[in-house]
């Protein structure tokens, strides 16, 4: 009897010391609410795991704990992962799968369609990552081979030696515009593009197809996507708050955001000691409605409303070297008062006409009133600092003066476009075409002029008359039209020695201004060998033109009094570029088992020849032509990107970009001015183990500086570089509520958020000092200094996101 006592007791010890395991089980179904078979129900990093059965149903043991995760993947699937905190007992987690877009690069695979992709499906960096202190596609795309950007107020971005003017932005097959008098970072408010409202993200550096109109550096295209049920999102921090809604019906569908922006506590981290106030609001929403089963109407608007008032009181600015050391004194007296509003829509009506043939039409209008005044008196000192062991002195002044900034400048500008579109399946053949006419109305009216003393004198000095540093004035009306259209042809031939995917185009545009009519031929072809499914290579090119808008044909001139005044050039023609593109993208380290995907490594080498080009000058964002196709050169390079999940479950990517870039102004060769010979970027993510609620993303951006030159002077009359740009973002976010918490099934108020998230995010968070660019000091005897200006220091933020 005492044995049998004995044996109960030790089996009473046993089960509560070794925990028995519990049973996750459930039904797997797709969107149709079909039950899904073979479908890998695993936890990570063990070989714990199951497949669901003919009626979609699986059944896990696991044993408890705080945290436990489970992984859902199958070919063809999107893969869902869920996290179940405090897990004590049995659970019931039934899941619906999403399709997979099958991309494999540089083909795509689409139902039974083919498309050959000179432009790549990135649709990673529009994932939702609460972690990620920039929530804006631009921030993370900053991250892809040779893609730049160095200045973080700023969205916008440089590619392989080209400013943002050569880039094209589209949405839902929509061109993006933005206002033109924007000069600086701290005016440029929020991007177009919203990233809850976002379904694809598609990217070419460079070598894009014919139905992407006339730039010559890259293309952004973006799909807003249609919820398929009711969602919502509201986020708030010290850098401002969304609130996003969507939902659907049978034939209805819409998204709709409201967002809004503010700089202030970024701005305060900088040299000028200012009352700032910054403040963006944005509304945008996207609105489809199936007229029959083969047709669709569907519209795309926004209102955008910046505003930057700016009264600066003070400013003191270190630099130089410890041997050289300079402080830039400056106490000021204005104001500064911008408005940029802007509003823009499109309605799209499209339909399938038989199972081969879809046409579609689209009417867009863009309208932006921009003003920027100011008003602004700063009496400087530019001193000399010694530094004698700890202590710091300051020495002789180097310069003593004045200056005073007026401007009272307006731009309105008005773009209409009507466009048709369709593509035909023919056998192997997918044709595509379009044809759009474009009306552009400009009305430019700038007035601003800048003043220095220095110790009494006017500059610059003629020895009596007192003159102005520089002046700008402009009255301009345009009233042009663009005509153009595209045709291009997708081959896809499926042979013993692997796919060929051909893709050849033209495209054609006419400008009324000048008269000038542009055609370029484009071309590429991608080859995936027979039995090497994970390897693909591609080759593109042709010739690219950047067709001028207002901004590329303003060419200044002196008028009888001495002034410069802006003339639009009318013989003004298109930049050139002919480009080739060699490309291949290899997939590795894929365990389906575990349920990880393939490492995606991507490689690129360009070369691009340039003629026909506009010299320019950049300062902070504003870009400045000459007017006059006065220089060629080339640009060249390499891009080589790694992308993968090097922790299970947080995709990560790093890329590494070298290039050279050369222009021949008049004779005299210089670097293009967005050179830089390397760009180092990263996004790295990862969570901490056994207690993945706890998220960390971080960006880190390195590259060389960009040439600078004096003001109201080209790069051809001499030119340095700023200091390298280095940064570094890192965020972390907390899931306060899960989608599978316990608790949303006894509370109701929880039971209506899928999740809420609580975020830090650090900003430079090694406070790198950062040089945008520089004010240049002369004194009497003409010589110059240039006193950096800084971007932002180290700077935190808070943020509560919740979706539901």
């Amino acid at each position: 009897m005492a044995k049998k006592y004995f044996l109960l007791l030790f089996l009473l010890i046993s089960a509560y010391a070794f925990p028995q395991k519990v049973k996750i089980a459930g039904i797997v179904t797709d969107k149709e609410n079909r039950p899904i078979e073979h479908v890998s129900v695993s936890q990570p990093n063990t070989t714990n795991g199951t497949l669901t059965n003919r009626y979609g149903f699986y059944e896990l043991e696991v044993m408890p704990d705080d945290s436990v995760k489970v992984v859902f993947s199958l070919i063809g699937y999107q893969k869902h992962q869920y996290i179940i905190p405090g897990l004590a007992k049995d659970y019931n987690l039934s899941i619906t799968m999403q399709p997979a877009d099958n991309t494999l690069a540089p083909v795509t695979v689409e139902g039974e369609r083919m498309i050959t992709v000179v432009i790549g499906r990135i649709d990673y960096i529009a994932t939702k990552r609460p972690s990620n202190p920039w929530n804006s596609i631009e921030s993370l795309l900053a991250t892809m081979g040779g893609v730049s950007s160095t200045n973080e107020l700023s969205s916008q971005y440089s590619v392989r030696g080209g400013n943002f003017d050569e880039n094209i932005v589209y949405v839902n097959g929509v061109e993006i515009y933005r206002p033109m008098l924007v000069r600086s970072a701290q005016q440029e408010g929020l991007s177009f593009i919203n990233p809850n409202m976002v379904k694809t993200v598609s990217f070419s550096a460079g070598s894009f197809s014919a139905e992407y109109d006339d730039k010559m550096s890259s293309v952004l295209d973006i799909t807003y996507k249609r919820p398929e049920r009711f969602e919502g999102v509201f986020s708030a921090g010290l850098l401002g708050g969304e609130v996003y809604v969507g939902n659907s019906t049978e034939r209805f569908s819409q998204i709709t955001s409201v967002r809004y922006k503010t700089l202030r506590s970024l701005l305060s981290t900088g040299d000028t000691k200012a009352d700032y106030d910054p403040s963006f609001l944005d509304f945008q929403t996207y609105i489809t409605y199936k007229l029959s089963s083969r047709w669709e109407a569907s519209f795309l608007g926004n209102y955008s409303y910046n505003k930057y008032e700016f009264t600066p009181k003070t400013r003191e600015t270190s630099f130089g070297t410890l041997a050289n050391a300079r402080t830039f004194k400056v106490h000021f007296n204005g104001w500064e008062n911008d408005k940029f509003l802007t509003y823009q829509g499109a309605f799209t009506l499209k339909g399938k006409v038989t199972d081969n043939l879809n046409l579609g039409l689209t009417a867009s209008a863009f309208s932006s009133d921009e003003q920027e005044r100011y008003d602004i008196e700063g009496r400087y000192l530019l001193e000399e600092t010694n530094f004698t062991g700890e202590n710091e002195s300051i020495g002789s002044p180097l310069g003593i003066g004045t200056y005073m900034e007026h401007a009272r400048n307006k731009l309105k500008s008005d773009v209409y476009t009507f466009s048709h579109f369709g593509d035909l399946k023919i056998d192997k053949n997918l044709l595509k075409w379009g044809f759009s006419f474009r009306k552009e109305k400009v009305e430019d009216k700038i007035k601003e002029w800048e003043m220095r003393d220095s110790a009494g004198y006017s500059l610059p000095s003629t020895g009596t008359d007192v003159n102005l540093f520089s002046n700008l004035r402009s009255d301009n009306r345009l009233n042009p039209s663009r005509i153009s259209g595209f045709i291009q042809d997708t081959y896809t031939l499926n042979t013993d020695k692997g796919l060929f995917v051909l893709n050849a185009g033209l495209r054609g545009s006419y400008w009324t201004y000048n008269e000038e009519f542009i055609i370029s031929s484009r071309g590429a072809l991608a080859f995936v060998p027979a039995g090497l499914d994970n390897l693909s290579l591609r080759i593109a090119g042709g010739l690219y033109y950047q067709a001028p808008f207002y901004k590329e044909l303003q060419r200044i001139v002196k008028d009888v009094n001495g002034n410069n005044v802006i003339e639009p050039n009318k013989d003004i023609k298109s930049q050139k570029s002919v480009q080739i593109v060699l490309g291949a993208d290899y997939y590795f380290g894929r365990d389906d088992e575990r349920g990880i995907p393939p490492f995606k490594l991507s490689g690129e080498i360009y070369y691009k020849k340039l003629s026909d080009l506009i010299p320019y000058t950049v300062n902070n964002v504003k870009i400045r032509y000459t007017g006059e196709n006065s220089s060629k050169g080339y640009s060249m390079g390499a891009d080589v990107k790694l992308y993968g999940e090097f922790i299970p479950g947080a995709d990560s990517w790093i890329s590494l970009s070298v290039m050279k870039t050369q222009q021949d102004i008049d004779g005299v060769k210089v670097p293009l001015p967005t050179d830089q010979r390397f760009n180092l970027a990263l996004f790295y993510q990862d969570y901490f183990p056994g207690y993945e609620r706890l998220k960390m993303s971080l960006r880190g951006l390195w590259s060389q500086g960009l040439p600078v030159s004096a003001p109201y002077k080209g790069y051809e009359t001499g030119y340095f570089r700023t200091p390298n740009y280095k940064r570094i973002d890192i965020g972390f976010s907390w899931l306060v509520l899960g989608e599978d918490f316990a608790i949303r099934n006894t509370n109701s108020f929880c039971r209506a958020f899928k999740n809420i998230w609580l975020s830090l995010d650090a900003f430079n968070i090694f406070d790198m000092q950062n040089t945008n660019t520089y004010y240049w000091i002369t004194d009497v005897h003409n010589q110059h200094y240039a006193v950096p200006n800084y971007l932002t220091g180290r700077q935190m933020n808070v943020r509560l996101l919740a979706e539901f």
